[in-house]
């Protein structure tokens, strides 16, 4: 009895040749897979980086404008402070001549017969009279004056002598006694019911 020979080779090589284009197959779809993601991701990074590049570019805008709302604001500032520069030497002049209002109203006021003033120096609330009096006691009396006045306060003098009369004929012996008498002139304003300027009795 004989045994029929049967040759595989054919079988086996097309069993082969079929893996091999499965595995072709399958590896084409997975790089094809793989690139799919990839540009997946691609775009949706690039979607994001676009979308983060706009609010970027929004934010810079936005900037730009606050930058310039900023600016704006400085000048006005500096353009209050100058108004307000400018209005407090306006309330400085008019504080000061207020002052020489008082200063000079009470000088006159406040003057003795017999005493004149010969130079008013002023320095801050301070004040320096240079004068002429007819004797020393009058000075006394300038001083008292100075003291009761509603505007005027701390006299101090500062040294007094015998001088000829200015215009005096030479040789006739006439003589003054001139001063020099340092004083402040009060900022707030007098109590109610003070003696209204000039209330203060002039003495011989």
């Amino acid at each position: 009895m004989s045994v029929a020979r049967i040759n595989l080779l054919p079988h086996r090589a097309q069993k082969r040749a079929a893996r091999q284009r499965q595995f072709v197959s399958l590896a084409i779809s997975l790089a094809v897979l793989g690139i799919a993601l990839v540009a997946l991701v691609h775009g949706v990074l690039a979607a994001r980086i676009e979308n983060q590049q706009s609010r970027n570019n929004l934010l810079k805008t936005e900037i730009a404008k606050l930058d310039e709302q900023i600016k704006e604001i400085d000048r006005l500032r500096e353009q209050i402070q100058a108004v307000l520069s400018r209005k407090q030497v306006v309330e400085t002049l008019q504080s000061n001549r207020s002052e020489a209002v008082h200063l000079l109203d009470q000088l006159v006021r406040q003057l003795p017969d017999g005493v004149y003033l010969r130079t008013i120096k002023q320095t801050n609330d301070k004040i320096q009279l240079v004068g002429y009096a007819q004797s020393n006691a009058r000075v006394s009396t300038l001083m008292r004056n100075i003291e009761a006045s509603p505007w005027l306060t701390k006299p101090e003098l500062v040294e007094v002598q015998l001088v000829p009369a200015p215009g005096a004929v030479a040789g006739s012996g006439a003589k003054l006694s001139q001063f020099t008498l340092n004083i402040q002139l009060k900022h707030e304003a007098p109590p109610a019911g003070a003696p209204a300027p000039g209330a203060a009795k002039k003495q011989a």
